[in-house]
């Protein structure tokens, strides 16, 4: 049969959210889980193919939604609007990203032992906060991601493996920022890696991005060869 999808919906207390599950039904029985984190404008077309891929790889994907069903920024300043209450309050941002994971390892599809996640962007920041929380899930992996701590995590144990693919030249999360998340992931004792890519900057994965003055720039070879370091570290994860 192939590939199939399913809408989902969630609550977070009165606000409904509305999530994309995909797996290939040809593969019986569950299989690993991957969590995918949308970037700052919503869950789109471009988290729903990700999840469609990672299907494709043999994984059960769920395209989380943070904002509220049909929620979307459709510029920068709507996509900061919804953005940023969720920077300001790390604390309801975890929440709804674990209520997010619920949801996956509930799923028959999904192996509720084998879970790990991916974001983009602000996605990217998401993950990251899933591991800081010290939440039990076998792996993060943030592409072109924020960076900042959260400032309610500090003396947690990350119990994740992280991967952080980096463009050396993210304006959005500088070389300074990265040595401080070394320091931050050393501390809550991560087994974590950084791949960064040269002469690259921000949403490096997003073929539609295109905005020299903002900072963000599609990069192709960036893309493929993140894309390929994801694919071996999920392996390395769930032993395939």
């Amino acid at each position: 049969m192939g590939i199939r999808n399913r809408l989902i919906e969630y609550r977070d207390g009165e606000v409904l959210l509305e999530g994309q599950l995909s797996w290939d039904d040809s593969i019986p029985g569950p299989r690993p889980g991957i969590l995918v984190s949308h970037a700052w404008s919503g869950r789109s077309d471009y988290e729903d193919g990700k999840a469609n891929a990672l299907a494709g790889l043999g994984y059960t994907a769920f395209a989380l939604d943070l904002y509220g069903k049909g929620v979307r920024g459709s510029n920068p300043e709507e996509n900061s609007a919804l953005m940023q209450p969720f920077l300001a309050d790390r604390v309801k941002l975890q929440q709804r990203l674990l209520l997010s994971l619920a949801t996956l390892r509930a799923q028959d599809e999904a192996d509720s032992e084998k879970i790990a996640a991916i974001g983009f962007c602000f996605g990217g920041l998401c993950v990251l906060d899933i591991a800081r929380t010290g939440e039990d899930l076998a792996g993060v992996a943030s592409f072109h991601g924020l960076l900042a701590a959260p400032g309610n995590t500090a003396g947690n144990r990350i119990k994740a493996k992280v991967l952080a693919l980096h463009g050396w030249d993210d304006p959005m999360a500088t070389p300074d920022s990265v040595i401080e998340l070394s320091k931050e992931l050393t501390s809550m004792g991560a087994d974590w890696q950084l791949h960064a890519y040269g002469n690259t900057v921000h949403a490096f994965t997003n073929p539609a991005a295109n905005d020299k003055a903002m900072g963000t720039v599609y990069d192709a070879d960036a893309d493929r060869r993140s894309w390929i370091a994801m694919q071996n570290y999920l392996a390395e994860l769930f032993n395939a």
